[in-house]
This record gives C-alpha cells, sequence and structure tokens, in this order.
C-alpha cells in the first residue's frame, strides 16, 4: 500500500502490514465481523428503547403518582443497562475497525468515539445510581 498524497498527521496512511498483503481474507471477514458486532450493538439500543416506551407507557397510567415515579425510574435504569451494552459493544467494533486500518485519522477518530462514548457511560452509571437509590428508598 503507498502513502498517501497528503503528508499531514491526518493524511498519514501506514505502508501495508503482513496483516493486509499476506492475510487479506482474514482483514476482509474481520471487517464483516466489526459490521456485525455493530448492528448488535444497535439492535440493543434499539430493544432497550422499544421496551422503555412500553415500560413508561405502563408506568404512566398507574393511578398513584409515587407509582408513576418509581415506574418511570425503574424504566430508566433498565434504559440506561442497554445503552450502557449497546456503547460497549459499538466500542469493540470500533477498536478492531482502527486495528485494520492503516489511516492516522482513523485512530484520532476513535481516540475521540472512546472519549465521548466513555464519559457518556460514565455519567449514566452516575446517574443511573442515583436513580437506584431513590428507588430503594
Amino acid at each position: 500500500m503507498e502513502r498517501t498524497a497528503n503528508p499531514t498527521f491526518l493524511g498519514y496512511v501506514r505502508d501495508g502490514s503482513v496483516l493486509h498483503e499476506e492475510l487479506g481474507w482474514l482483514v476482509h471477514g474481520l471487517e464483516y465481523l466489526v459490521v456485525a458486532i455493530d448492528i448488535v450493538g444497535c439492535l440493543i439500543l434499539l430493544l432497550g428503547a422499544a421496551r422503555f416506551v412500553i415500560g413508561f407507557l405502563r408506568a404512566e397510567v398507574a393511578r398513584e403518582a409515587k407509582a408513576r415515579v418509581r415506574g418511570v425510574n425503574a424504566e430508566r435504569v433498565e434504559l440506561g443497562r442497554y445503552i450502557l451494552a449497546g456503547l460497549e459493544l459499538l466500542i469493540v467494533s470500533d477498536i478492531v475497525h482502527t486495528a485494520l486500518s492503516l489511516a492516522m485519522a482513523d485512530l484520532v477518530f476513535l481516540g475521540l468515539l472512546v472519549i465521548i462514548r466513555s464519559l457518556i457511560s460514565f455519567f449514566l452509571d452516575r446517574e443511573l445510581e442515583q436513580v437506584k437509590k431513590e428507588l430503594m428508598e
């Protein structure tokens, strides 16, 4: 593989590697696996969203205000679990994709994605702990 014409930092592409030159079939198979992991991660997020909507509507029809609040909070905790699981799978796929890539831009993109997703996970986890404490009261 050749270097790109753009010698800037983000335009840098490594020279070909043994993995890409000799085991191209493996790289191709792993790229399909990465897509499959992305799809499963998205399905987990969508499943969590669907379950949240159903649970939220069920909680909202409760007559007692306290039961409504507890029901909605319980659904928020469940949705948070699905979000965290989906994000973890998406991070895995991004790491594998970047490991297969020879472009510096992909590495920078991965770093930014991991930072953003880690921050989301951290703050979501903190919020879920708060909601769990409220449910225990």
